[in-house]
C-alpha cells in the first residue's frame, strides 16, 4: 500500500442501514477510490444522535436486519482490503436494528450482585454472536464511564453505575464475552464522560477535575482495561482543562490527553478511535474541510469515526503527518483486523441470532437485579388490601393489558386502571374512581430512558402521583431508569418501592412473581438517588 492508501484505512465514515441508493453508491465510491478501513452503521440519517434537534421523523423498517446483511456483503465486495464493520450496539443490535434481540441497559446490569457478573459476560457474548450473524466485527461498546452525576443528559442509563470497581469489572466481563466469540470491543469515553451535564452530541462538556481525582476515579476502569489488553479505547468529546494546560479543548483533539496521558503515562499501545466527528462539540470548529480529521489524527487518534470529509482529510494527513506516525496507526488497525479474522479471507457468516436465548438471559438478569428500596413487606400490604376488597392497580404509560398486571391477575384479580401518554384529561375522573380503595399498586412504565423533560413523564401525572402518595397506601413498581425516581414528588411517602429497571416481558413477569411470592430482591441500586 502507498502512504495515501494506508491513511485511507483510518477513516470509518457513517453509513445508514435505511438509506437511498444514491447514498449507498456514494459509499461504494469512497471504498473503491480511497481504500477506507471500515464503516460505522446507524439505523437512518434521522436517528443519528446529532439529528435529534432537527426532529426528523424516524421511519421504521422491519427488514432492517436483512438490509444490513445485504449492505455489508455489498460494501465488502467493493473493498480491496476487507472492511472492519462497526456499530454502536451497547444493549444489542436492537439499539440500531428493528426486530433483533435487546438486552438490558448497562445501569440494569449494574444492579446485579458482583457474584452474578457472569450474566454480564453472557450479555457480551450474545451481543457478539448477534453482531457476527450480520457481518459486524467491532462493537463500539461498552461504556467505562462512571456515572456520578445524576443530571448527566447522555450517559446515565448507559453506564454500569458509580462504583469504579464494579464499572471496571462489569465492562471487562462484557468485553470478554464479545472477544470469546471473535468480536472486538471498545471502552469509552476516555477520560470519562460520567460527571458531565452537557450532551457532547450538541455541546462541549467541561470536567473540572485534577489529574489526581481522575486517576482515583474516572480513569480507573480504563486503567483496568489497559491491564487486560482492551482492543480499543474511544476518546470522548469533553474538555478537561487540568489535563490540557488549562485549555477547554476537546479530548479528541488533545495531544496532552491522548499522547501524553493515555499513551505515555498509562502505557496504552492499542487502537484509539475518536468519538463521532459529526458531533457538534467538534464538527463546527473548522471551516476548512479535512482540517478536523487532521487535527483528530494529529492529537493521537488512529481511527476517525463518522468522518464526514474523507478525501480532504486524507490529503491533509498525507501533507502533514510523518510516515512513522502513519505506520504506527496503520499497524494498530491491522492488528485489530487480524484479530477479527478478516484479513485472511471473508468467511460467509453462518451464525444467526436467537430471540429464545435472549429471553432466557433477560429473565435470569431480571431475577437477580430487582431492587427493593423500602423495608416494608409489600406483599403483605397488597394481599391484606386485596382480601378486604380495598386494592386497586394503576398502570402509568401502558394499558391494563401489560404483562405485569396479567401475571398478577391470576392470583390478585382486582380493579385496574391506566393512564397512557396524552390521557391526562382522565385523571380527575380516575381520582373519583379510586375513592373507595385505600391501597394502590402502581406500575410506572417510565416513557424515556434519558432525563430530558422529566423522562417524558407529564406534569399532570407527577401531580397525580404526589396526591396518591400523600393520601393512599401506595406500593410503587418502577419499570425504567432509576434516576426517574428523583422526579417523583413525595416519594418518601410510598409504603413500598421496587425498582425493576426494564419493561421487557421477562422483567414484568419476574416483578409480578416477586410480589406474589414475597421473594428476595437481590439487586442494589447502582447509583445514588436523591430523595430516597
Amino acid at each position: 500500500m502507498t502512504l495515501e492508501q494506508k491513511i485511507g484505512q483510518f477513516f470509518f465514515p457513517a453509513v445508514f442501514i435505511n438509506d437511498t441508493e444514491e447514498n449507498i453508491q456514494a459509499t461504494e465510491r469512497l471504498i473503491k477510490e480511497h481504500n477506507i478501513g471500515g464503516l460505522t452503521f446507524f439505523h437512518s440519517r434521522a436517528s443519528a444522535a446529532t439529528n435529534y434537534e432537527t426532529k426528523k421523523k424516524i421511519v421504521f423498517n422491519d427488514d432492517s436486519y436483512q438490509r444490513l446483511k445485504d449492505l455489508i456483503a455489498r460494501y465488502q465486495k467493493c473493498a480491496t482490503t476487507p472492511l472492519l464493520m462497526s456499530i454502536d450496539a451497547e444493549w444489542g443490535l436492537a439499539m440500531r436494528v428493528e426486530k433483533t434481540p435487546q438486552y438490558p441497559y448497562a445501569i440494569t446490569l449494574g444492579a446485579l450482585p458482583v457474584s452474578e457478573s457472569h450474566l454480564v459476560y453472557e450479555v457480551g457474548k450474545q451481543i457478539g454472536l448477534d453482531l457476527k450473524s450480520a457481518g459486524i466485527h467491532y462493537n463500539l461498546a461498552p461504556l467505562a464511564d462512571i456515572n456520578n452525576n445524576p443530571n448527566n443528559p447522555v450517559i446515565g442509563y448507559r453506564s454500569f453505575g458509580e462504583n469504579k470497581e464494579k464499572v471496571a469489572h462489569f465492562a471487562l466481563e462484557y468485553l470478554r464475552g464479545m472477544n470469546d466469540v471473535g468480536v472486538l470491543g471498545c471502552l469509552k469515553h476516555f477520560p470519562g464522560h460520567g460527571n458531565t451535564n452537557v450532551d457532547s452530541h450538541l455541546g462541549l462538556p467541561i470536567i473540572d477535575a485534577t489529574i489526581e481525582q481522575l486517576l482515583d476515579n474516572e480513569l480507573y476502569p480504563f486503567i483496568k482495561g489497559i491491564e487486560n489488553n482492551v482492543d480499543s479505547i474511544m476518546i470522548g468529546h469533553l474538555a478537561v482543562p487540568a489535563l490540557n494546560e488549562g485549555k477547554n479543548t476537546s479530548a479528541t483533539l488533545s495531544k496532552s490527553i491522548i499522547e501524553t496521558l493515555l499513551r505515555e503515562q498509562l502505557h496504552y499501545d492499542g487502537l484509539v478511535i475518536s468519538d463521532a466527528l459529526n458531533m457538534h462539540s467538534v464538527s463546527k470548529l473548522y471551516d476548512q474541510k479535512g482540517q478536523l480529521e487532521w487535527e483528530a489524527f494529529n492529537a493521537g487518534n488512529d481511527v476517525l469515526c463518522f468522518a464526514e470529509n474523507v478525501p480532504e482529510g486524507i490529503q491533509e494527513i498525507l501533507k502533514n503527518a510523518s510516515p512513522e506516525r502513519i505506520e504506527a496507526s496503520y499497524n494498530r488497525l491491522m492488528k485489530c483486523k487480524q484479530k477479527a479474522g478478516i484479513l485472511d479471507q471473508i468467511n460467509p457468516i453462518s451464525a444467526t441470532f436467537h430471540f429464545e436465548a435472549a429471553a432466557v438471559l433477560n429473565r435470569k438478569i431480571a431475577q437477580n437485579c430487582l431492587t427493593k428500596l423500602t423495608n416494608n413487606n409489600n406483599s403483605a400490604t397488597v394481599l391484606d388490601a386485596f382480601q378486604k376488597g380495598k386494592l386497586a392497580k394503576i398502570s402509568l404509560y401502558k394499558n391494563t393489558e401489560n404483562e405485569f398486571f396479567k401475571a398478577l391477575n391470576q392470583k390478585l384479580p382486582s380493579p385496574d386502571f391506566a393512564i397512557e401518554m396524552g390521557e391526562t384529561h382522565s385523571i380527575d375522573s380516575l381520582l373519583n374512581s379510586l375513592d373507595e380503595y385505600d391501597t394502590l399498586l402502581i406500575a410506572l412504565f417510565v416513557p424515556k430512558a434519558k432525563p430530558m423533560n422529566h423522562f417524558d413523564i407529564e406534569e399532570a401525572v407527577l401531580l397525580f402521583l404526589e396526591k396518591l402518595l400523600a393520601t393512599k397506601k401506595c406500593v410503587l413498581y418502577v419499570f425504567g431508569n432509576p434516576y426517574a425516581l428523583q422526579v417523583i414528588p413525595n416519594l418518601k411517602s410510598a409504603v413500598g418501592i421496587v425498582q425493576v429497571y426494564q419493561d421487557f416481558v421477562e422483567f414484568q413477569e419476574t416483578a409480578a412473581q416477586q410480589l406474589l411470592d414475597n421473594s428476595e430482591c437481590k439487586g442494589t441500586l447502582p447509583v445514588i438517588i436523591n430523595g430516597l
